[in-house]
């Protein structure tokens, strides 16, 4: 062996054997003299605290932490002088082991480089006036670290450990709350020139982490895991903290965080991150009152998260929140409905408003670029919001594109059933939410139908290629290009409601819906689903969503709004009816029809009309004025279908009529007149008429006029007045000058039965007087000669003539 590895091994077996007796007479000096030692301590300790500081027993261990001398401190107590006035112990340790340098130690001073603390309570108590009871240390520890009798490495720590501690920070003043069962907290500290640097790893239970211990704890019984990097800058009195990742619970996320210490009291900035996490397991790391709301909602896929808390340790009162959150291609259901590929991006934050403070009445959440699919609808909302979480008010513009077809998924058969065509939507919304729902929201924008076929359930009416145009401006609705096509019917429609936001959920009976209305051609017959009853909608499915409130309110406002509609028509068909140029103004009401004044063209002549038609179940009871102005009787009378009359038809008429009714009466829902239901006046005017073939008068003929043409009797004029009485019309006393034979009439009618007609005839014949234009001489000679009295009737379902022995 070479001399001088011999020589070397001498000397580090020399030195290992100093080392070894070092650390023994260290050992036996500590154990021979615990009572100086454990005074030295105690005076090293009580330089840094203000209070009591009691150190239960005190033991060397050799062999831990070598080369230093480890000193195992049992039931280590320490108290500020306040204790006995609030009760919260700072240190209440059952082991906490100190390693010290050994050559200091020889000096006559403690350098400590190590310390481990086990089972052990940390209390950091301030109360309601903000004394804390961390005034047990000491705060002008310049006297101390400049005093050069001592040495500085006593405000240094090079190590720690925690283990089984429960660490607390209870501000009652500022109200806050933090709370943590430490199971591990190992750490080592470097001391560069601007202040020192730290390392450590850490699991520990949060028991509580509240910002504001009156709205509860964020990330309450979370084991939080994770190693950290920490530094303090002495310079700007800040401390940085970062995690390399820290996992909460299951979920890995990345914290940093800054300490503001030069400032009283201390502020805080902390950032979490989360590239990954399912939506109930962040909301169950937010404080209850958000929780609460949050678990309203819920998305299927991971999302990726973001969290800014700031405030300060001092002030009571929510910090300051600022989140955001992203998805893609996710299902967001939420109360009362479900959309599916949902995207966007999120904000919250609890200060919208600068200067207003901190909390749930000045929160807002935005969602940009939100997409998705809504019971079949696609829709887009470029920024939606939710402000105020305490009385929440939603804002944002939504569009949507889609086949109209889709609708039916919303409205589930319940007012309508659409397909073909298509609906664009662009509104902007305001609406409270009540109960996480949509409410009474108001809208400014527009909606566009086009080419849809629409079946009307309450009206059983059925309209193709229907298109409109929604504008909501201000309050009013305007609706315009509106196209409508039932059958052969075409028609286009203006309509505007004034107020209507205001009336839509407050008051939809009060809401009036103007038309204008035109149309080249309209068959009546197609619309009869207006003369009936609203009809309950087919039983909807079996829900798979709630259909919201803006639904069942829709239903309501069509039942019970009434609408006043302007016709302009040029050709209105009705079975064997047609009119031209056709004027009509109409009041609907949830139970019928007001007719505010039609007019119309018709067989040569004009027709006006006022009226109301009232709804029932089966049957439809109308009230009408009428006046008729020189129509052709023969069309009049076929167009209207004899008026129920079937003895007295058109085929027995010939010349104009003009003619005033008020009659009532009912019509079925198919729009048949109800038989023997028509009850009111008629009084006509019949100018170069002609009766034709008429049973009553050609029966009398057989018998007084065998020899005169009873079969076409022409009469210039006649003024008649008629009751009409269900199935019987009342003729009052007219005089009828014609062609063939003079008369007076009076008497029923009966058009089922009970016909009574009395007849006054002069025998004497028209046709000598043909000559005589002077009205008062065929007065007089009108009933010259022989005058027969004959009494029309009906016995036993026949019809009997004779003579009218009984007329007064």
């Amino acid at each position: 062996m070479p001399s001088w590895l011999k020589t070397s091994l001498k000397i580090l077996a020399g030195m290992v054997l100093l080392l070894v007796l070092l650390l023994v007479g260290a050992t036996l000096y500590i154990t021979f003299n615990k009572a100086r030692v454990l005074k030295m301590v105690n005076q090293q300790l009580d330089k840094s605290v203000d209070g009591t500081l009691i150190i239960g027993d005190m033991k060397p261990n050799f062999f831990k932490g070598l080369p230093d001398i480890s000193l195992s401190l049992k039931n280590v107590l320490v108290r500020d002088k306040n204790f006995d006035r609030h009760k919260h112990t700072l240190l209440d340790a059952k082991d906490f082991d100190i390693s010290v340098n050994t050559a200091a130690l020889f000096r006559g001073a403690i350098d400590i480089n190590h310390i481990e603390i086990t089972n052990a309570t940390i209390d950091l108590f301030t109360d309601s006036t903000g004394y804390s009871n961390t005034s047990v240390f000491k705060k002008d520890n310049k006297q101390v670290t400049n005093n050069k009798s001592e040495s500085g490495s006593s405000t240094r720590l090079k190590k720690f450990t925690l283990k089984s501690v429960n660490f607390t920070i209870d501000n009652r003043k500022a109200h806050k709350l933090f709370n943590f069962a430490v199971n591990d907290l190992k750490g080592n500290m470097s001391y560069p020139d601007t202040g020192w640097h730290a390392n450590f790893h850490l699991d520990v239970i949060a028991k509580s982490m509240a910002f504001n211990s009156l709205r509860g704890s964020f990330i309450k019984d979370k084991q939080l895991v994770g190693d950290f990097v920490a530094g303090y800058n002495e310079n700007s009195g800040k401390i940085n903290v970062k995690s390399t990742p820290l996992n909460i619970g299951n979920d890995p996320f990345n914290i940093s965080a800054v300490f503001e210490t030069a400032k009283d009291p201390a502020n805080f900035f902390i950032h979490v991150a989360a590239d990954q996490i399912l939506w109930r397991s962040a909301s169950a790391l937010l404080a209850p009152n958000i929780t609460l709301v949050l678990n309203r909602f819920n998305l299927s896929k991971p999302i990726a998260v973001t969290a800014n808390i700031s405030g300060s340790f001092g002030v009571s009162g929510d910090p300051l929140l600022y989140v955001t959150a992203k998805t893609k291609g996710n299902t967001l259901t939420m109360p009362g409905s479900t959309i599916e590929n949902c995207n966007f991006n999120g904000t919250f934050t609890n200060n919208y408003v600068k200067g207003k403070g901190l909390g749930d009445e000045n929160s807002i959440i935005k969602l940009m670029g939100l997409s998705g699919t809504y019971n079949h609808l696609p829709f887009t909302i470029d920024t939606g919001s939710i402000v105020n979480l305490t009385k929440p008010i939603a804002t944002g513009n939504f569009k949507s594109v889609f086949p109209i077809a889709d609708l039916n998924y919303f409205f589930e058969d319940n007012v309508a059933k659409f397909s073909n065509g298509w609906a664009d939507i662009n509104l902007n919304y305001r609406a409270d939410i009540v109960d996480y729902k949509i409410n009474k929201p108001r809208i400014q924008g527009t909606i566009h139908l086009k080419e849809a076929d629409i079946n009307y359930f309450p009206r059983n009416l059925m309209f193709k290629k229907t298109s409109c145009s929604l504008n909501f401006v201000g309050d009013d609705l305007i609706m315009s290009n509106i196209r409508l096509q039932s059958g052969r019917s075409i028609v286009t429609m203006n309509g505007r409601v004034n107020n209507f936001l205001n009336l839509y959920y407050n008051a939809p009976e009060k809401i009036l819906l103007t038309w204008q209305i035109r149309s080249p051609q309209l068959y009546l017959g197609e619309f009869l689903g207006f003369l009936s009853a609203r009809k309950s909608a087919p039983p909807a499915k079996a829900r798979r969503v709630n259909s919201g409130n803006i639904v069942d309110q829709l239903s309501t406002v069509l039942e019970r709004g009434k609408a006043q509609m302007h016709l302009e028509v040029a050709n209105v068909h009705y079975k064997k009816f047609l009119a031209t140029n056709a004027h009509a103004d109409l009041l609907s009401t949830d139970n019928g029809v007001i007719i505010k004044t039609i007019s119309v063209k018709h067989a040569g002549g004009s027709l006006r009309m006022n009226g109301r038609v009232t709804q029932g179940k089966n049957l439809n009871n109308f009230i009408l004025n009428t006046t008729v102005s020189n129509v052709n009787m023969r069309e009049f009378f076929y167009a209207f279908d004899n008026f129920g009359m079937k003895d007295f038809t058109y085929e027995n008429l010939k010349g104009y009529l003009s003619a005033k009714t008020n009659i009532t009466g009912g019509i079925t829902n198919a729009g048949s007149l109800v038989p023997r239901s028509i009850n009111g006046t008629l009084d006509l005017n019949l100018k170069d008429a002609a009766l034709l073939n008429f049973k009553p008068i050609t029966g009398v003929g057989k018998f007084a006029f065998p020899f005169r043409d009873l079969k076409n009797i022409m009469i210039p004029s006649l003024n008649a007045r008629f009751d009409l009485r269900g199935d019987k019309i009342i003729i009052n006393p007219m005089e009828l000058n014609s062609s063939v034979i003079n008369m007076d009439v009076a008497g029923v009618y009966g058009l089922t039965n009970g016909t009574d007609i009395a007849l006054d005839i002069p025998l004497r014949n028209p046709e000598k007087d043909a000559n005589i234009t002077d009205k008062e001489e065929l007065k007089k000679r009108r009933f010259r000669g022989i005058v027969v009295h004959i009494r029309a009737y009906e016995e036993n379902g026949k019809m009997k003539v004779g003579l009218n022995n009984k007329r007064k």
